[in-house]
């Protein structure tokens, strides 16, 4: 069965699907064009206020082929890494996104499917599921920006643990630290993602939106930088029709809704 990603639509939430089952939903460059394509539309379409990513039947994302990486070291260096440079324009893209991506977890999210995980916003897994970088149990190194997401967010040492183990780590694990925003029953991670989606969907798509730069900006630059970035990002919202509408359904103990 080849590869792909599915797109269908649950009331403003885009559901990408990795479908791949019959190789844990692996991924391959077909994917990450496909996905790249995907949120480009998505960004123009008012319709759509959030993406949910999931992965087709048991797992969420094995990561990259071996079968493929296998294959690959008998062709020049230069096919391997534009291979990567897809899957880094897709993690770039997913990072860049104005609106809110987040993965739903079932099964497992290895190598580059957890990669793929923490680029999104944020994260529904199942209390079941677990993650693995496990890289170094085949003698290769991170990509997809583990290295950066875990070294922002976690110990060193734990970091550490994490990328030179390559053990699995469980979704309760994830959570304590903060990297799994919520815990689902086995087979419910989408479910829970959806409503989580539709909630933020509620929201108004400029605050959101200025709500993700800030905080992808708040993460490298001073603090000086970043006062001057809110003070923008506020005035700009403030006159945006949306916050005329948020505070006045507020003043009038109403829910606003936002076109």
């Amino acid at each position: 069965m080849t590869a792909e990603l599915k797109s269908t639509t649950e009331g403003s939430t885009m559901v990408l699907t990795i479908s791949n089952p019959s190789m844990r939903n692996a991924l391959d460059p077909a994917i990450y064009a496909a996905g790249i394509e995907a949120l480009n539309g998505a960004e123009n379409s008012a319709d759509i206020r959030s993406v949910v990513l999931v992965g087709e039947g048991a797992w969420f994302c094995a990561g990259g082929s071996l079968q493929r990486l296998q294959a690959n070291r008998q062709q020049p260096a230069s096919a391997q890494a534009e291979s990567i440079e897809g899957l880094h324009n897709w993690i770039d893209s997913v990072r860049t996104f104005p609106k809110p991506v987040i993965a739903a977890v079932e099964g497992a999210a290895a190598g580059a499917g957890f990669s793929l995980a923490l680029a999104c916003d944020l994260i529904v897994a199942a209390r079941d599921a677990v993650f693995a970088a496990s890289y170094a149990n085949v003698g290769l190194s991170p990509d997809g920006g583990m290295s950066w997401h875990l070294a922002q967010y976690l110990p060193r040492q734990v970091a550490s643990e994490w990328m030179m183990g390559g053990e699995r780590i469980a979704a309760e694990r994830l959570h304590a630290f903060g990297l799994v925003n919520q815990l689902a029953d086995s087979g419910q991670a989408l479910s829970t993602a959806l409503q989580l989606a539709a909630r933020l969907g509620e929201k108004a798509p400029n605050a959101i939106a200025s709500i993700k730069e800030l905080l992808a900006e708040g993460r490298t630059g001073s603090l000086a930088a970043q006062l001057s970035q809110e003070r923008d990002h506020f005035v700009r919202n403030l006159h945006h029709a949306n916050a005329g509408i948020g505070i006045a359904a507020f003043l009038a103990k109403e829910k606003p809704r936002y076109p």
